[in-house]
């Protein structure tokens, strides 16, 4: 575990986004008190991308969407 200071880390967060991506946690202080903990992510890093996700359905009753959007041009 690594610790810092705010302003030290403002000067050099790469090098410490650095560490903390090579499995290390920092601990960032502000007049001497811990006002945050940077940790790995707990999955390894792997993120699900938005557009993997399923989407959202929207249904009518008694008609498709698709459909009640087009009618609704048409007018």
């Amino acid at each position: 575990m690594t610790t810092t200071t705010f302003t030290e880390f403002r000067k050099n967060a790469s090098l410490y986004f650095s560490q903390v991506e090579n499995g290390e946690t920092v601990v960032v202080l502000r007049h001497g008190k811990a006002i945050a903990e940077i940790v790995p992510p707990r999955n390894g890093g792997i993120v699900e991308p938005a557009w993997k996700n399923p989407g959202l359905r929207l249904i009518i009753q008694g008609a498709e969407l698709s459909k009640a959007i087009l009618q609704e041009r048409d007018k």
